[in-house]
This record gives structure tokens, C-alpha cells and sequence, in this order.
């Protein structure tokens, strides 16, 4: 056992999740057979890392959101059949959020469920999308359109993986701990504000108890409505337009969700009279993500109303009567309409 890790274990509606901290990647070996085990990964993952890898099952994907495809989900059964993987096959994803989504998807559906585990490698993946059991895939412009909801069994966080993370992937996770804390912990959003990127990134004691801060601030939101009725959707916070902008431009997910977090603050200051909205875009600023950006609405628009949170006429949206704590808040289609044109005329203006 390595004397730095720390493991807990997070009970769901039907299962439970062994979660390792600070651990590192050869304490897999302890949790499953390598014979019985297959790792998914992706190219970037396995050139970086690729002597983690030896004596192990791999396969290996091409790397990017434009491969969360049920075609690629396709290509990993074909090479599981391959590997004679059957019921008792381990899946393990190795990677951002693309190869968790994929992974845990694949493994819900592989002769109707097998077991699976993450190793998360990018901070997005460590704070959000290795999660809650979300897995899924992409259906042309519609994000995460087809999937399931089921939990893996463990996730192993090796922290050393970070170590080779670009730039943009470290902004990319701080989007989902700013969306964490303007939803649910105000003492962590003003931990972020009163730091940047850079401060962050250098201390790895801040760095990890923000991680598993928001492991467990997520855990906590999806172990009471796992499947979604109710305050799961307090996640979606920067989301639902932030989708729509993501599948249309050249944005990461994390520059989509900060856009998509200005226009919540701004609705929300309209709706619900939240003060010190400008905060939120200061704190954006200082993770060096965007706060403006010029977009055709109508365009947008389109894709959002196909948005999972929409009922009927309106729009179960996430908004912030102050910072730290979330609503969800229904709003009638068309006048979501009006403020989404309102929002993409204003960043032209100011462009």
C-alpha cells in the first residue's frame, strides 16, 4: 500500500465507488487481473505514458470530442470480441473525458453490463466527467445524446499524470471547480478568486484538495438524484448554452461552459436579482478563460431547444440566486429566445 493514498468509498443508489487519491497507476494491478482486464486510452495518452501500459490489454483511440462516436464505441466492442473479453472482462478508461464517456458506455452495453473502473488524466476528468456514472456519446451536433447512467466501481487518481497536461486542459478543468463552487460552496469560489492558474498549478497541496473537494462536492450533488429528477440538473450551470456554442464553434468544452456560465450570471442577475455577477467573470478571467464571444444566435439557438434539460415549452435552466448557491429555474422558450439573441448581439457590440 502506498503511504500517501487515500482511499473512500462513495455509496450510490446501487452500488458503491472505491475512490484512490494521490495513489499511483501500478496500484491498478491490485484492483484487477491484468489477464482480465482491457485498457482504453487514446493516442496522446499512450505516446506520453506508454511504458504504464506494458503487460497490459490496450486499446487505443484516436484522441478529441470528434471521436465520442457510436462509431468509435462500435470499433472497441469489435476489438473486445478480439481480446475474447466475456462478463467477467474489466474495462478501464485511461484519459480525459472523452475515454472516460466512451469507456463506461462501452461497458454498460458490452453483453448487457460488465465491470468497469477510471483512471482519470486531465483535471476535468479528475474533477467532473470521471463522476456520477454519466457515460455517453455524441450524435452529430448533440452532445451526449445517447448513453447511460451507470457508476464505475473504482476511480484511481496518479497525479502525476498532470504533469504533461497542456496548458488549455488545465483551463478546461478549472471551468467545471469555478461551475462546483458558484453552485454549491461559496468558501471554494473565493479560494479560487483569491488565486489564479498559475499559483494553483505550482502547489500541489491546493492543487489536490481542490480536486478532492470537488470529487466529493459533485459525489455529494449525484449521490441524492443519481438519474437526474431533480438536483442533479444544478450541474448542467453553464451547460445548456455552453453545449449549444461547444458542437458549433472551435471552442473546448471548458471555454463553451465558461460562455455558458457568463450568460447564466447575467440571466440570473435579471431573474433573481444575483449580485456580484462580475465576480464570476473576474474568476473566469483569472483561470484564463473566456467571457465574451461573438455567435449567431439563431444558429445556437436551434441546437439548444434539442437540449435533455427542455420540457415541452421551456427550459429547466440553472441559474444563482447568490454565488454558491443554485436554482433550477424554468424558463418558457421564447423568451430564452430573447435573451440568447439579446446576449450574442451585446458581445458583438463589445467585440
Amino acid at each position: 500500500m502506498i503511504d500517501s493514498m487515500r482511499k473512500i468509498k462513495q455509496l450510490f443508489s446501487n452500488t458503491s465507488v472505491d475512490v484512490y487519491f494521490d495513489s499511483t497507476f501500478n496500484h491498478l494491478s491490485k484492483l484487477v487481473d491484468k489477464k482480465n482486464a482491457v485498457i482504453i486510452t487514446d493516442e496522446n495518452i499512450f505516446s506520453l505514458h506508454g511504458s504504464k501500459f506494458r503487460n497490459w490489454n490496450v486499446i487505443t483511440l484516436k484522441p478529441g470530442e470528434a471521436f465520442k462516436i457510436q462509431l468509435t464505441a462500435d470499433a472497441i466492442i469489435e476489438q473486445l470480441i478480439g481480446f475474447e473479453a466475456d462478463r467477467s472482462t474489466t474495462l478501464i478508461g485511461v484519459g480525459g473525458g472523452v475515454v472516460t464517456d466512451l469507456t463506461g458506455y462501452v461497458a454498460s452495453i458490452y453483453m448487457r453490463g460488465i465491470r468497469f473502473g477510471f483512471v482519470p488524466t486531465s483535471l476535468l476528468a479528475m474533477v467532473d466527467a470521471s463522476i456520477g456514472g454519466k457515460n455517453g456519446v455524441d450524435v452529430g451536433a448533440y452532445k451526449n445524446l445517447v448513453g447511460s447512467i451507470r457508476q464505475p466501481s473504482f476511480l484511481l487518481y496518479d497525479y502525476s499524470f498532470l504533469k504533461t497536461l497542456p496548458n488549455i486542459e488545465w483551463s478546461n478543468g478549472f471551468a467545471e471547480i469555478i461551475k462546483h463552487a458558484c453552485i454549491l460552496d461559496h468558501s471554494s469560489f473565493k479560494l479560487l478568486i483569491n488565486n489564479n492558474l498559475q499559483s494553483i498549478k505550482k502547489d500541489k497541496k491546493i492543487l489536490t484538495s481542490i480536486i478532492e473537494k470537488n470529487v466529493v462536492l459533485k459525489s455529494s450533488v449525484v449521490k441524492k438524484d443519481e438519474f437526474e429528477k431533480g438536483d442533479r440538473k444544478l450541474l448542467n450551470f453553464g451547460h445548456t448554452l455552453g453545449h449549444a456554442l461547444e458542437t458549433q464553434y472551435e471552442l473546448t468544452h471548458g471555454q463553451a461552459v465558461a460562455l455558458g456560465m457568463v450568460f447564466a450570471a447575467g440571466l440570473s442577475e435579471q431573474i433573481l436579482g444575483l449580485k456580484k455577477s462580475v465576480e464570476i467573470i473576474q474568476v473566469l478571467s483569472q483561470y484564463t478563460l473566456p467571457t465574451i464571444a461573438s455567435f449567431d444566435a439563431e444558429r445556437v439557438f436551434n441546437i439548444l431547444t434539442m437540449d435533455k434539460k427542455r420540457v415541452s415549452d421551456k427550459m429547466n435552466f440553472v441559474l444563482l440566486k447568490k454565488i454558491g448557491k443554485g436554482v433550477v429555474h424554468p424558463i418558457k422558450l421564447d423568451t430564452l429566445h430573447k435573451y440568447v439573441s439579446a446576449y450574442s448581439h451585446l458581445n458583438k457590440a463589445s467585440k
